[in-house]
């Protein structure tokens, strides 16, 4: 039994481990996608075969605050040389924040086979794993995209605020600093974006790095527990929205408790503390 299936998941094939990437690097049936943060860490050196995603260029809209279309998915997906049936591999840095991300995304077009590795860069590289300057050849694929589906797994600002007037269950999954108003953004980040600072109302604080190990990768099913069912009480039968300050870290929250914890309802709100704190007339709680 491998690591990862002995952790207790719901969805244990949801995560992969480096060795198993490894083992699949000449696989054609994946296709392996790198998405940070940083953009200079791709070029600097990947995974050989892994191509780049970039969480600004590829997968909003140029204009409007909001992600590709069905267009312009599909367009991606060709480029980077997908077909629905091929399992997209999903790591990055950040103990893979931006990977789930990028996930997050795929599954909006119901690109629904798609994994992460788990630990991401950090853990390839500390292993002493081979990393590549190279950027693979790929042969575009025609990829029929669907409709973008905002429906299931995303949360918008008025869906919110019904949520929290019924009481529903809400995770702030920023840092302490920012569900207390103090800062705005993380330490060592230019503290801007929001008018005002807070949380909020009824949201449990819990930072999406409680999740993660030291080596990026995720706790087992029982720390997970005791953090999310037995700490802030959620019920993993209600629905239950998370949020940061533009949807990145919330969706590693999201994929923990969708995938790892087996929660039946789980939105991400891609909008954030950027349009909670700077909206006219929304309550905001210190």
């Amino acid at each position: 039994m491998s690591d990862i299936a002995s952790r207790g998941y719901a969805n244990p094939d949801k995560l992969v481990s480096t060795d198993w990437v490894a083992d699949r690097l000449n696989d054609n049936s994946l296709r392996i996608v790198e998405s940070n943060e940083d953009p200079l860490l791709y070029p600097s050196g990947h995974i050989p075969g892994a191509v780049e995603v970039d969480w600004v260029n590829d997968l909003n809209d140029p204009l409007r605050r909001d992600y590709l279309d069905k267009s312009g998915f599909a367009a991606l997906a060709s480029r980077i040389g997908i077909t629905p049936d091929t399992t997209v591999v999903f790591y990055g840095d950040k103990s893979n924040w931006w990977a789930t991300y990028a996930l997050w995304v795929f599954e909006l077009f119901n690109h629904t086979n798609a994994v992460i590795m788990d630990g991401g860069r950090l853990k390839w590289a500390e292993e002493g794993r081979e990393l590549t300057r190279e950027k693979p050849v790929i042969s575009p694929t025609t990829y029929s995209a669907p409709e973008r589906d905002d429906s299931r797994i995303r949360a918008f600002r008025d869906g919110v605020l019904k949520h929290t007037q019924a009481d529903g269950q809400l995770v702030d999954v920023r840092s302490p600093a920012e569900f207390s108003g103090e800062k705005l953004h993380m330490e060592g980040y230019p503290q801007e974006g929001a008018v005002r600072g807070g949380h909020i109302p009824g949201a449990s604080s819990v930072p999406w790095s409680r999740a993660a190990n030291d080596d990026g990768t995720f706790k087992n099913a029982a720390e997970l527990s005791a953090i999310y069912h037995d700490e802030i009480g959620l019920n993993p039968a209600d629905p239950t929205i998370a949020y940061c300050r533009i949807g990145e870290r919330s969706s590693h929250t999201w994929f923990v408790l969708t995938n790892l914890l087996g929660f039946a309802d789980v939105r991400n709100y891609d909008g954030s503390w950027t349009e909670w704190g700077n909206s006219v007339g929304l309550p905001i709680e210190k």
